[in-house]
């Protein structure tokens, strides 16, 4: 499957850059899940090092402090390990199991990274670790930051259940419905919003809502998720329908290879939209946005780079 995600997608045309503290970070983020015991057993901690988080958020964030490169890393390898327990444990495909395990995750994100009560203690390794997480961007100082984070992490966490639905009664949905969904169950929303605070990319409320600026982040967050979706489609197609090329097989009536297809071209399609609307958007952009914008940049290069090595989807 990689051979023709490498034959078939286009390469976002931006700079391949990589964080000089890769390992370091890599050996950051493995002691971090050992610490909080993210990953319990060798057969979970070999999965989890397939991942190879703290990559991909170096090549997403490869300028920034290390302590924000870390940040971000560690968030991805949480959400790589909160994954796997959802594969392990058949959460990903029982909403009815899922939900509790969703609840004190939901009070970890809000209480925006403070213990309301001295006696607070999040439940469990999966939540105490979020809250480290959540703890560590509210030191950061940025409140804005923090609410967009929180947001986007209680999407993810809701998005789940949607995702967990569709598996139990193994229905795929239609395109439109998966589009809009797929943003929040890949959790890259959040992960923007790290990259923001860490490259002081926070751009202000009124670009915020410009549909500009919204198409575009919408945009880049589809083509992070397609992008992983056309690398990961071997190993999903044995598992569930909630893939972009299994929904576009489903609702055209396509045999599988042409679906396949069809998901490479509409990210090209996409790529080339983004590239022009950037274009446009960047002409009169300030500082802040300028840099939000290239942040995005790293992301779609950098996903598309570690994809051609990730393991985790071999």
């Amino acid at each position: 499957m990689r051979t023709f995600a490498v034959a078939a997608l286009i390469a976002p045309p931006y700079e391949a850059l990589v964080h000089e503290a890769v390992d370091e970070v890599t050996a950051h983020s493995a002691d971090w899940a050992d610490a909080f015991g993210l990953a319990p057993t060798p057969a979970a901690r070999a999965r989890l090092s397939r991942a190879n988080a703290a990559e991909l958020a170096a090549r997403a964030c490869p300028e920034v402090s290390v302590s924000a490169v870390r940040l971000l890393a560690d968030l991805i390898t949480w959400l790589f390990a909160f994954d796997d327990r959802c594969d392990e444990d058949e959460l990903g495909t029982n909403p009815g199991r899922l939900a509790p395990a969703l609840a004190p995750l939901l009070e970890v994100v809000d209480r925006f990274g403070t213990a309301a009560h001295t006696d607070y203690q999040p439940a469990g390794p999966t939540a105490a670790a979020l809250h480290d997480l959540c703890r560590r961007v509210r030191a950061l100082g940025q409140p804005g930051g923090l609410l967009r984070f929180s947001a986007a992490m209680r999407e993810y966490l809701f998005a789940l259940l949607w995702e967990a639905t569709n598996r139990q009664l193994r229905r795929v949905p239609r395109f439109a419905e998966y589009v809009q969904m797929r943003r929040h169950t890949g959790a890259v929303l959040p992960s923007f919003a790290l990259t923001d605070l860490a490259t002081d990319g926070l751009a202000g409320t009124v670009d915020r809502i410009d549909p500009r600026v919204v198409r575009l982040e919408l945009l880049a967050a589809d083509l992070v998720c397609w992008c992983n979706d056309v690398f990961s489609y071997g190993k999903e197609r044995l598992h569930d329908g909630q893939n972009l090329a299994t929904v576009i097989a489903y609702e055209l009536g396509w045999p599988e290879r042409a679906a396949l297809a069809e998901a490479a071209a509409r990210y090209n399609a996409g790529l080339a939209a983004y590239g022009t609307l950037e274009a446009e958007v960047l002409l009169a952009a300030d500082g802040r946005l300028t840099r939000m914008l290239l942040a995005r940049r790293r992301w779609l290069r950098g996903t598309y780079d570690w994809s051609l090595g990730a393991l985790r989807y071999s």
